[in-house]
């Protein structure tokens, strides 16, 4: 299934950490936290301003990005966690 963000939202998967390990205790899958860390795989159009005129947006399809904890709609494709989030959402993106 394809889906296309619009206006100002960007599509991201997440990216998984590696299975972690404390000692000698293996933190299972239920107990580690959701990462704050995606690839870019698509975005929308931009928004509009108040003129009617587009702004396009400065995040980019294949950008790695950090956002908040807590932001956007998480959704599943083709069985992958996705999430759908507005670019004023995203706190940075890797260089």
């Amino acid at each position: 299934m394809k889906v296309k963000p619009l206006y100002d939202r960007i599509l991201v998967k997440r990216i998984e950490e590696k299975e972690q390990k404390r000692g000698n205790i293996i933190v299972p899958d239920t107990a580690k936290e959701k990462p704050m860390e995606g690839k870019v795989i698509a975005v929308g159009k931009g928004k509009l301003d108040e003129n009617g005129k587009r702004i396009p947006l400065e995040v980019k399809v294949g950008d790695r990005i950090l956002f908040g904890k807590y932001t956007g709609t998480e959704i599943k494709i083709d069985d992958d966690e996705h999430v759908i989030l507005r670019e004023d959402e995203v706190l940075g993106i890797f260089g």
